[in-house]
């Protein structure tokens, strides 16, 4: 079974009020079920419970906690294409690490099929990083800025 007949699956089942369904193929089984994200799993009984991981046995609170949520907001590539840091290739860049930004500046372009699509900051803050060096293939959801919130 590969990843594109799962998702065929998924899809099939997503309209559908099946709430399980289970296919094998040879020694692979594929079990889905639907419900509440905290719903209990029964484990079938045939099969052993996996076995928990062994835990040291003291812990610090500091390595059991959540790790922290970065403090940056990621700006990503609406599409695919091709990332530009300037208007022209003799300009200078839209911005630079460092660089106060606004809601709604333009941070780059992405050229698609000889169109030049601005991408522009969501958000106000700075320049954290640019994750793309210049000319560069971006593909679609790709990360080319982190921007510090304000």
């Amino acid at each position: 079974m590969n990843l594109k007949e799962i998702r065929e699956i998924l899809e099939l089942l997503k309209g559908s009020d099946v709430s399980e369904f289970e296919l094998g193929r040879g020694d692979t089984v594929l079990k889905l079920r639907r419900g509440p994200a905290n719903a209990p799993v029964l484990l079938d009984p045939v099969s052993p419970a996996p076995a928990a991981p062994a835990r040291p046995a003291k812990e610090s609170p500091a390595a059991a906690s959540v790790p922290p949520k970065p403090t940056y907001k990621e700006i990503v590539s609406p599409i695919v294409g091709t990332f530009y840091r300037s208007p022209a290739p003799d300009a200078a860049p839209f911005v630079e690490v460092g660089t106060r930004v606004v809601k709604g500046q333009v941070l780059c372009i992405v050229e698609a099929m000889k169109i030049m699509n601005q991408i522009e900051s969501d958000t106000t803050g700075a320049i954290a990083a640019i994750i793309v060096e210049n000319a560069q293939p971006v593909a679609y959801g790709q990360a080319l800025f982190h921007i510090t919130p304000e």
